[in-house]
């Protein structure tokens, strides 16, 4: 039975971020130059052959859609490799175990781990493309809290596989065959209604793609009731998928 989580899932949190803390500029500065790459390369380069999507510069149409799947994967690598080793190899979480904190909290720990490493690459890149005059500055008031929600949901969905696989290479399969064609028909990159009925069907399946359709439009000062139902889905689908990761933590822990 899955019991509510209590505040002691802040420890959890806070060692993940002490760890962080250690090595913060080595690990910040892949949040900058990643993405940037992205922008400039296909943003600007690949923009002068595409020219205008929906009445904006290429560049403009790319950046948030960037955004948006820099904080699935932020999320995803630490829900995944990094929650494996604390499971398996450290044996973080079993010696945690033998004080007050559940499994519950360490759930909840790790997914609002998970969260903030979404929220540190969010602000990063969000600051680099609106120092590149592609996002509006009040547009950070929409963004970042969906940011926020990205993170919650893919933590969640993380840590839900981190549960079942039986190897850490095992992780290929979800990063492969999930995140990546995820990454390339969710709206990132072209919109998903020039697709075949069928494929923007599926699209519309796949979280990022929800993602994408709140943080693309605030980033140019496009709100609409419409973002009401985008975040109902998302929420929707994050606490699915958070109690499923939970039931099965308990289950791979105790068993």
């Amino acid at each position: 039975m899955i019991e509510p989580p209590t505040s002691r899932a802040r420890h959890i949190w806070y060692r993940d971020w002490k760890v962080f803390k250690k090595y913060a500029v080595t690990n910040i500065l892949p949040y900058f130059a990643e993405p940037l790459l992205f922008i400039l390369a296909l943003g600007y380069g690949l923009g002068l052959f595409v020219g205008e999507i929906g009445g904006v510069s290429y560049a403009q149409f790319l950046a948030p859609g960037i955004l948006a799947s820099s904080a699935m994967f932020a999320a995803s690598y630490e829900c995944t490799y990094s929650t494996y080793v604390r499971m398996v190899f450290q044996q973080t979480f079993e010696a945690v175990l033998c004080t007050p904190v559940s499994i519950e909290d360490i759930v909840l720990g790790e997914v609002a781990w998970g969260a903030t490493k979404s929220l540190i690459s969010g602000i990063c890149i969000f600051v680099v493309i609106w120092a590149l005059g592609l996002a509006r500055l009040d547009s950070a008031l929409i963004i970042i809290p969906a940011v926020a929600l990205v993170g919650v949901m893919f933590a969640s969905l993380s840590i839900f596989f981190t549960t079942i696989v039986p190897s850490m290479d095992a992780f290929n399969y979800y990063f492969t065959l999930l995140l990546s064609p995820m990454f390339l028909v969710s709206g990132v990159f072209f919109p998903t209604d020039q697709l075949p009925m069928i494929v923007n069907s599926l699209a519309w399946l796949l979280p990022l793609t929800h993602a994408v359709n709140v943080i693309r439009p605030a980033s140019m000062g496009h709100y609409s009731t419409s973002f009401i139902f985008e975040v109902a889905w998302m929420s929707a689908f994050t606490l699915v998928f958070y109690i499923a990761a939970t039931a099965l933590m308990k289950k791979r822990l105790l068993d």
